[in-house]
């Protein structure tokens, strides 16, 4: 006769495994510790099995029986349930192994390694913020291109617009990236072109006029605070390399004697090797720096610990202290500022400039130029820069504003 949820109550546990039945093959099996599980007895292809129902009271009498019921058609429609159950268990179990987080992330650990970790961090975090928790359970190959849009469209209308562009920027790489591992057909961030409001360009704050530049320069050298802060400030025109990698300058990559700073490709934004030849003024500077500095790891070590490099607003706040304003000069300033004058006063070849700015250069076969690319020349040019900038410093421009190209 059928089971009762009252009989089904008073059932208790005996020294051995009990079995209720309901009909249609369903029963109870009770184990001797006392736990309940409904099972469902069947023939497929001649052989007897059994597909588990859920346990009781999780699954309570009438539950169970509609299970039954509908494998009882999958059945009688020539499935065998057990084996239906399995397949749609994988496939759900794919669906999660190929959902955009798991495929972001295994992107994300893939390029990583080509990237400073700083950069690495702000992708993961955009990604982290603004996209996993609307899209990142979701198959990647199933999510359309309006519900990217819609994702993204959120951090437009926060204000981020620049950061809206980013975050669907890497949507699109991690797609081509599925698409290159086999979780999805098509890129539809691609359909998305021109969908988000336009990005009001944002020029980092330089000096480019010799006349202002030659201000700077003579305020640097008036600068009364720390003498490692004025050294990092004196040095900063003279190499116009990245903030960052000036003030994580160590002295073991410093040779006073071949005048030249080997920077690794860790530290660098492209992960490449790069070498910035030192003119003496700044081995000059290096000099002076290196009685009180150069028992330890940085240049430019924080105030707090000799282990860790100063802080990366050391630069900026000095700037600020000495008045120059947020749109006026910034610490990635000094680069634009030699990029302008260096191809606009002093007419050096753009590609010398850029390979010293260690910017991606490519030779006519499409082959990246390695660190000592050109290297004579930007030993030159360098050497011409610094006094440059000592003619901009003493008041006297006039004589320098026109070279021969290199």
């Amino acid at each position: 006769m059928p089971l009762t949820n009252v009989a089904i109550s008073k059932a208790k546990p005996t020294g051995k495994t009990q079995r209720l039945f309901d009909g249609g093959g369903m029963y109870l099996e009770i184990s001797p510790a006392g736990g309940k599980w409904w099972r469902w007895k069947y023939r497929y292809g001649g052989k007897e099995k059994r597909l588990s129902l859920g346990t009781y009271p999780d699954t309570g009498l009438a539950e169970a029986r509609e299970k039954r019921d509908a494998a009882r058609k999958l059945l009688a429609s020539g499935i065998d349930p057990g084996q239906q159950r399995k397949a749609t268990k994988a496939a759900g179990d794919e669906r999660s192994a190929n959902s955009f987080e798991v495929v972001a992330r295994e992107w994300h650990a893939k390029q990583s390694s080509a990237w400073v970790e700083l950069h690495a961090s702000r992708i993961m975090l955009r990604l982290e913020n603004d996209i996993f928790p609307w899209l990142g359970s979701r198959p990647i190959a199933d999510i359309s291109a309006q519900e990217f849009l819609a994702t993204v469209n959120r951090v437009a209308d926060r204000g981020a617009v620049e950061s809206a562009h980013r975050v669907l920027q890497n949507c699109g790489q991690v797609l081509r990236y599925a698409i290159r591992t086999g979780r999805a057909e098509r890129n539809p961030v691609a359909d998305l072109r021109g969908a988000l409001p336009p990005v009001k360009p944002k020029n980092l704050a330089a000096i480019t006029d010799p006349s202002a530049i030659g201000g700077l320069l003579r305020a640097i050298d008036a600068y009364q605070g720390t003498f490692i802060t004025k050294c990092a400030l004196r040095l900063a025109p003279l190499l116009f390399v990245r903030p960052g990698e000036l003030r994580h300058a160590e002295w073991a990559e410093i040779n006073l004697v071949k005048a030249e700073w080997n920077i690794p490709a860790e530290k660098m934004k492209m992960r490449q090797p790069h070498l910035v030849p030192l003119a003496p003024q700044a081995i000059a500077i290096l000099q002076e720096l290196q009685p009180l500095t150069g028992d330890g790891k940085y240049l430019f070590p924080s105030a707090r610990s000799s282990k860790r490099p100063m802080s990366n607003n050391a630069v900026l706040s000095a700037l600020r202290r000495m008045g120059f304003a947020t749109e006026e000069m910034s610490g990635h300033g000094f680069r634009a500022m030699a990029r302008t004058v260096l191809d606009e006063v002093l007419h050096f070849r753009p590609d010398y400039i850029e390979h010293q700015l260690a910017h991606t250069v490519k030779d006519p076969n499409g082959r990246a130029y390695n660190r000592t690319a050109h290297l004579p020349e930007r030993r030159k040019m360098m050497t011409a820069w610094a006094e440059y900038l000592d003619t901009l410093k003493s008041g006297n421009n006039t004589e320098t504003t026109e070279r021969r190209k290199l």
